[in-house]
C-alpha cells in the first residue's frame, strides 16, 4: 500500500473532519439570512462584521473544495501507478499531494481563526518576573524570539514602549504588532513561560530557573464602543531614554496612564512628541479594557489572568529546558520540540498551530 493511497481512496472522508466540525457551510447560510434581514444595511457595524465573517468562512469553503478538486484530479492516476508500480509518476504524484496537503493544513488552521476578534492586530506584553537580571535576559529572549517570529511571518511590528534592566535584559516591553488573523494567531501565547539553564550571570555556573509573562490582547478598531472617564485616569509624563541611558529628548515627552478601576498601566515612550506618545496610550488602553471586558465574560479567560499575577511557580504554559537536558514543552496541550534554540529563533508554528486548536476545542 503506497503512503498516500488511503487518502486518495476517500479525499472527502479524511478532509471533512475538522471542515464539518467547525460548521463552515452552515455559518456561511446563516450569515445569509442576516443579511436579508430588514434594516440590516442600515447597522453599518453589523455589515461590516457580517460581510467579514461570511468571507472568511467563503474562503475556508473555497480552499477546501480546490484542494478536494485536486485530490480527486491525481486519484486515477495514483492508483493506477501504484497498481503498475511506475515509481517515477507516483513520487511525481507524492511531490503534488504534499503540496495540497500544506494548503490543506493552511486552511485548517484558518478554521480556528474565525472568532470575532482574531483578525485583529495586537499589542504584545513581555514582563521579567522576579528574579533581577536573570529575569531580565529571559524576557529579552522571549521579545527576540517573537520578533523573529513576525520576521519569518512578514508581519510589521514596532516597539511602543520598553524599560531595560539594570545589567541586561529587560525589565518589560510592549510591540504593537500588525497582520492577518494575530490576535487569532497569537492570543494562546498569553501566560508565563519558565526558562531552565546554566545561567551566564553566575560565576559558579549553577542552573537557574527564570520566569517571564507574556500577554497578547487585540488592537481594536475605533469603532468598539469602550468608553474611558478622564477622572478615571491618572496621567504621567517623564523623559524618554534609550540604550545605554541617553536621552532621546530633553522633553518629558513619555506618557504613562493609569486606569484607576481596574489598575490597568499603559505607557509609550517611541515618538518625541508627547502628544502623538498620549494618543498610542489611549489607543492601547481601549485595546486592554476591550480585552478586559471580554475576559470578565469567559470564566476560563477569567482564570487564566489570574494566573498572569504571580510571575513564578505553578503558573507557567510552557518551559523552555536548555539544561540538563534540552525541551521545550507546552503545559497545556503537550506539544514539545527536543530543539530549544530551533523554537528561541522564532520557529513557533507548531505552538501556535496547537494553542490555536486547544483554544477551539474547548469550546466545540
Amino acid at each position: 500500500m503506497t503512503q498516500y493511497y488511503l487518502l486518495l481512496k476517500n479525499p472527502s472522508w479524511i478532509l471533512g473532519g475538522i471542515f464539518d466540525d467547525q460548521n463552515v457551510e452552515k455559518k456561511i447560510k446563516e450569515l445569509e439570512q442576516i443579511s436579508l434581514k430588514e434594516n440590516f444595511w442600515k447597522d453599518k457595524n453589523l455589515v461590516k462584521k457580517t460581510v467579514k465573517q461570511k468571507k472568511i468562512y467563503e474562503d475556508i469553503l473555497n480552499s477546501y473544495n480546490k484542494s478536494l478538486k485536486d485530490l480527486n484530479n491525481l486519484k486515477d492516476l495514483y492508483l493506477l501507478a501504484s497498481k503498475e508500480k511506475d515509481d517515477e509518476t507516483i513520487q511525481d504524484c507524492n511531490k503534488k499531494i504534499e503540496q495540497i496537503l500544506k494548503e490543506i493544513k493552511k486552511n485548517e488552521i484558518n478554521c480556528f481563526l474565525s472568532g470575532e476578534n482574531d483578525d485583529y492586530d495586537i499589542y504584545l506584553e513581555i514582563h521579567a518576573g522576579a528574579g533581577g537580571t536573570e529575569s531580565q535576559d529571559w524576557a529579552d529572549m522571549l521579545r527576540r524570539m517573537y520578533m523573529k517570529w513576525f520576521d519569518k511571518k512578514n508581519f510589521q511590528y514596532k516597539i511602543i514602549s520598553e524599560h531595560k534592566g539594570e545589567e541586561a535584559g529587560i525589565k518589560s516591553s510592549t510591540i504593537k504588532a500588525v497582520g492577518n488573523y494575530l490576535y487569532g494567531l497569537m492570543k494562546s501565547e498569553s501566560g508565563v513561560h519558565r526558562l531552565v539553564r546554566i545561567s551566564p550571570f553566575d560565576s559558579g555556573a549553577r542552573r537557574h530557573t527564570s520566569f517571564a509573562s507574556v500577554w497578547v490582547y487585540p488592537a481594536v478598531e475605533d469603532d468598539i464602543n469602550i468608553k474611558i472617564d478622564e477622572k478615571d485616569l491618572r496621567i504621567d509624563t517623564f523623559r524618554s531614554s534609550g540604550a545605554g541611558g541617553q536621552h532621546v529628548n530633553t522633553t518629558d515627552s513619555a506618557v504613562r496612564i493609569t486606569h484607576l478601576p481596574t489598575k490597568i498601566v499603559v505607557q509609550c515612550q517611541n515618538e518625541r512628541s508627547q502628544h502623538k506618545n498620549k494618543e498610542t496610550c489611549y489607543k492601547m488602553l481601549k485595546a486592554r479594557l476591550y480585552e478586559h471586558e471580554i475576559q470578565k465574560k469567559a470564566e476560563e479567560n477569567q482564570k487564566e489572568v489570574s494566573s498572569k499575577t504571580d510571575i513564578g511557580w505553578g503558573h507557567q504554559i510552557r518551559s523552555y529546558v536548555l539544561q540538563p537536558y534540552q525541551l521545550v514543552k507546552d503545559l497545556r496541550n503537550k506539544t514539545e520540540s527536543t530543539n530549544p534554540q530551533n523554537i528561541l529563533d522564532g520557529n513557533i508554528d507548531q505552538f501556535i498551530e496547537e494553542g490555536i486548536k486547544n483554544i477551539k476545542w474547548k469550546k466545540l
